[in-house]
């Protein structure tokens, strides 16, 4: 079966050569793909696939193969079910609050992984292993300081790392639900400019210049008025961001069918910029930009709009490693990213899909405003972010 995969592969158009090949057979002579057949399709796509462009096709050849193999034997199945069907949380006494231990990022993720060696069964409640409620640092649906959500949806925004695969969803550019309002506030974003070649008649010069020349006629002319403004949009994907997915793709279709921004570039970002920035909702995987990079092509004259909530846990924020996603961990914290771009840019403004009753209650969110005028994003709220960009460097 598995030299079927091999071939079926080839047929596809995957390139897959001996080299990977024996990498993969030597996954799983080690014990990699374990008892999941979930695992084994991890395994065997991260080592048979060199690049992510062959994804579908690789998808299309294990389904092939593979197709009418059930994944019973799927003791992740078992674990996924525990951690959708949480017990009920109470919340903590003083006392419980008192014995909270606040861990660094890299000390966090050791004692994670210890955790793991040594549980066995499924625990909920408590304050060690990975469960459910209580006050581990690990589990979802309790309540921590400094902890890794494993399973589950956000709830407090608070978790310092998330061990899972990210994987979001890029905001649609074809909304027609409230664009229209969308585009009304957006009208504001207009600089004219004469730039360009000089092809429109200038009336009153023509007629000064005739006389000028005793009646004879001299035609002047000057460029056309044109939309001088810049707009560099991003975005916060994925996580808390996904309940305001219709608000943002409204906001994201708006922007494109602006045709009279002189340029427009849009990218993603998970919470917060790090190193890099995605120009879809992957992220890292396709297209990506180290930001440093974008910094440097673009002048300081473009008019930046961030897009975002702007909760997360602080460390993402204020420590170095603070990336939400342990495989995408660098040391430059993410407040340095922030006043970086702060830093090269004249305009720049963020909006925040989430109620503004509700700022105050995100340390971040209060961070994120010391740098960047917020505005909600709103009809309203859209038109004063506008007003703050066209109207000149913004104070803070």
């Amino acid at each position: 079966m598995f030299l079927d995969l091999f071939y079926e592969l080839r047929d596809e158009g995957v390139p897959v050569g001996l080299q990977e090949w024996m990498m993969f057979v030597e996954g799983l002579g080690k014990g990699l793909h374990g008892s999941s057949l979930n695992r084994f399709y991890n395994l065997a796509r991260s080592t048979l696939v060199k690049s992510e462009t062959y994804f579908d096709q690789f998808d299309r050849a294990f389904l092939k193969v593979f197709e009418g193999v059930e994944g019973s034997l799927d003791i992740e199945a078992e674990l996924e079910d525990w951690l959708n069907d949480p017990k009920a949380f109470e919340g903590l006494t003083d006392e419980q609050r008192a014995t909270w231990e606040r861990l660094a990022s890299d000390e966090l993720l050791q004692k994670f992984l210890e955790t793991l060696a040594e549980q066995d069964e499924r625990h909920d409640g408590g304050g060690k292993w990975v469960g459910t409620g209580g006050h581990s640092p690990f589990g979802h649906s309790g309540e921590h300081p400094t902890g890794i959500r494993v399973g589950g949806r956000s709830r407090n925004r608070s978790a310092m790392k998330v061990a899972e695969e990210r994987r979001f969803k890029d905001y649609r550019t074809d909304e027609t639900l409230d664009v229209r309002q969308t585009r009304v506030a957006l009208r504001r974003l207009r600089q004219l400019t004469r730039t360009g070649t000089a092809t429109e008649l200038d009336l009153d010069e023509t007629i000064d210049e005739t006389c000028r020349q005793a009646g004879e006629i001299e035609l002047v002319f000057r460029p056309e008025k044109k939309n001088d403004v810049r707009l560099l949009l991003l975005m916060d994907v994925g996580g808390t961001m996904d309940p305001f997915y219709g608000p943002v793709s409204n906001l994201l279709t708006a922007l494109h069918a602006e045709r009279g921004l002189r340029d427009f570039q849009a990218w993603y970002f998970h919470n917060c910029p790090y190193e890099q920035l995605g120009k879809d909702a992957r992220l890292l995987r396709r297209d990506a930009i180290p930001t440093g990079d974008l910094l440097r092509k673009l002048n300081a004259n473009w008019k930046v709009l961030f897009v975002g909530d702007a909760a997360m846990h602080p460390a993402e924020l204020l420590e170095p490693f603070g990336n939400v996603d342990p495989r995408r961990m660098a040391e430059t914290r993410g407040i340095d990213w922030l006043h970086k771009i702060d830093d090269h840019f004249n305009r720049v403004v963020w909006l925040n899909p989430e109620l503004p009753a509700l700022w105050d209650e995100y340390e971040t969110v209060k961070i994120i405003r010391k740098i960047f005028p917020m505005f909600h994003l709103s009809t309203d709220g859209i038109e004063e972010a506008v007003k703050a960009l066209i109207g000149g460097k913004t104070l803070h």
